[in-house]
């Protein structure tokens, strides 16, 4: 009804099997899935270099802090708990993929750069000093988001915000987890970042002001 054509798998080895038959745009994954539940799904989807890039919104009954920390840390774009609105679905879909597919002007295919480091929102693409740096899909759009405004002080809450198009309460540390992870991929030293500032009792920030 909203527009979007829709397939259906009912097990973790139909899911796979569509996914890399039929290539599609987002998946809503449901954790509790027979014979691979959807966090072995979501890294599967990772790990296989075809589909790596293809948006994740997990679907599942529970509710605790921990689980949504742990599907936003294998990579999955958003959460969703049971029971939902329809509508909310398809608001969250269209929100991934607004986000995963970048705004219509021609700013947001501008290569954005910092010292040595590069990000290339049309190729999705980070490199440093000329190297190719692979970032998971929750690092590339933090950096993106630092790189947008080097020197602004960006507060863990508009980070969250800016890499997940939703305010979850509770994922500070998850935030602080994805930095940490980001640091060892960019930074020379990531115990003396050059790079990402902390800002301590506010956030982060690329760069000095």
């Amino acid at each position: 009804q909203a527009g979007f054509q829709v397939l259906k798998a009912y097990d973790g080895a139909t899911a796979l099997h569509t996914l890399r038959r039929e290539r599609p745009n987002l998946v809503v994954l449901d954790l509790m899935l027979p014979d691979h539940d959807g966090w072995d799904i979501t890294r599967l989807i990772h790990s296989d270099s075809a589909l790596k890039g293809t948006p994740i919104i997990m679907l599942t009954a529970r509710i605790e802090d921990h689980e949504k920390i742990v599907g936003l840390e294998l990579g999955a774009d958003d959460y969703m708990t049971k029971p939902f609105n329809p509508r909310e679905v398809v608001a969250r879909v269209r929100s991934v993929l607004r986000r995963t597919n970048g705004s219509a002007d021609d700013s947001a295919d501008q290569v954005l750069r910092y010292e040595a480091l590069a990000l290339d929102p049309y190729l999705r693409k980070v490199t440093l000093n000329d190297q190719l740096i692979e970032l998971t899909r929750m690092e590339y759009d933090l950096l993106r988001t630092l790189l947008s405004s080097p020197g602004h002080v960006f507060t863990r809450s508009e980070l969250i915000e800016a890499s997940l198009s939703v305010d979850y309460e509770g994922l500070e540390r998850s935030l602080d987890t994805h930095i940490k992870n980001l640091r060892k991929k960019i930074e020379p030293n990531p115990r003396q970042p050059e790079y990402i500032q902390t800002v301590y009792g506010v956030g982060y920030r690329l760069g000095q002001r």
